[in-house]
């Protein structure tokens, strides 16, 4: 089921939904024997997302400081775009994102700009956002408005001893006409994609965990709120948080990402060993869990939770490293499982069947395969090539039934078992 304010499909925005669960209720129990994959080129694919039975939607972007963004509605099996917007305006390059909204629109946040698309893809509205930067992507809040922000961290290609820091602005959207309704700043800089949890919209900043509130138009700081993360020497800022068993959990140790070079493997600065974040969203108590206890990690990403298990999921992708944590009672963590995996790309699981979607890089092969592993065991399930030569940091999807979308910055591609839906079978 959608979370409110999207549309009622099987996976309706990045990390099926504004909490970043990532969890689809209905798992293919992938075989090594009959997985399919097909494979198409595509122009930075970061994501892709779903809306009526076979309507399959990828939102793609050029680069540069003056880019542009596209939408494709894709044939389900085939890849094959059947139909794609016209180009829509974008600005400063960093992936941004598209849901289908509850209104039955398609919703594009990329660049400086944000658009209202038809089912058809048609533009509805477009409308510029105040600041010449990046706003990654967005999150819809229950009464259907959107909540966006700037990103400020440093572009690939940018000083990052020049790079300014400034206060992070959160701008609400009215879903009619993508005018802003509301502002709030948060006082320090936020890398980090939003995060809500019904009216309450997180924010992960360079050094705490902020919570906003909507209520009666207004979007203010729950002056009650704030949880300062940096306690160790050498440790960066925190990614996108997952919003789960009373805590948000992130990873840290984000500097350094712009120094992705089609792989994250070898490219961390962070002295530190990159930690599980946990913020316990009752009293505001930090933990840190390490992954794998070794400096130079880097991440762009969040962990997965597993609510139904307790087991949560963390990556180093610097390192290589994965790791699975057992969540006890009072929210201190255990290890479960670890593995030397090169993973970067948002995690994906199936809940019923335990299957994880992951990720392995292999820089020497030019490689990435699509890897489905075991989440309480970490044993590896099913492994095939997913056509990509570049290590994915984006977004992989659920299907209708029985298949999966990943999204790479050269490629889509679709993992499937046989008599699915799709393959009509």
């Amino acid at each position: 089921m959608s979370a409110p304010g999207y549309w009622p499909s099987p996976w309706p925005a990045e990390d099926n939904g504004p909490s970043r669960l990532a969890v689809a209720p209905a798992g293919p129990r992938f075989d090594p024997a009959s997985s399919v994959v097909v494979h198409r080129e595509a122009v930075a694919a970061t994501m892709v997302v779903l809306r009526d039975p076979g309507e399959v939607f990828a939102l793609c972007h050029t680069a540069g400081r003056d880019a542009i963004s596209w939408v494709e509605r894709i044939d389900p099996v085939t890849l094959e775009t059947l139909c794609r917007s016209a180009d829509l305006a974008g600005g400063p390059t960093w992936p941004g994102g598209l849901a289908a909204h509850a209104n039955g629109d398609l919703y594009v946040v990329f660049g400086d700009h944000a658009h209202r698309l038809s089912r058809a893809l048609d533009t509805i509205a477009s409308a510029r956002l105040p600041r010449d930067k990046p706003y990654n992507s967005f999150v819809v809040l229950p009464d259907g408005h959107l909540v966006t922000k700037d990103f400020g961290g440093v572009l690939p290609g940018e000083d990052p001893a020049a790079h300014r820091e400034e206060p992070t602005e959160v701008v609400v959207l009215d879903p009619e006409s993508l005018a802003i309704v509301a502002r709030a700043v948060v006082p320090e800089p936020s890398i980090a994609r939003l995060s809500a949890d019904a009216d309450e919209v997180y924010v992960v900043g360079v050094n705490s965990l902020w919570r906003l509130l909507w209520s009666g138009g207004v979007l203010a700081i729950d002056e009650g709120f704030t949880a300062g993360y940096r306690t160790t020497a050498g440790q960066t800022y925190g990614w996108d948080p997952v919003i789960a068993l009373g805590a948000a959990w992130f990873l840290d140790n984000g500097f350094g990402s712009e120094r992705y070079a089609g792989t994250f493997r070898g490219q961390g600065v962070n002295t530190a060993p990159l930690h599980l974040v946990r913020v316990d969203l009752a009293t505001c108590a930090v933990s840190l869990t390490e992954i794998c206890g070794l400096p130079n990690g880097v991440v762009a990403n969040p962990p997965l939770v597993d609510e139904t298990r307790g087991i949560v999921v963390g990556y180093d992708s610097g390192n290589g490293v994965m790791a699975a944590f057992d969540v006890l009672g009072d929210g201190a963590t255990t290890l479960r499982w670890r593995r030397d995996q090169n993973h970067a790309c948002h995690l994906l699981l199936f809940v019923d069947s335990g299957e994880l979607v992951t990720t392995d890089h292999d820089q020497a092969m030019m490689r990435d395969d699509i890897v489905v592993l075991d989440i309480e065991t970490g044993e590896e399930r099913v492994r095939v090539a997913s056509g990509s030569p570049v290590q994915s940091v984006l977004f992989p999807a659920a299907g209708f039934d029985r298949d999966i979308y990943y999204c790479s910055f050269t490629s889509i591609a679709r993992l499937s078992v046989p008599n699915s839906w799709a393959s009509g079978e």
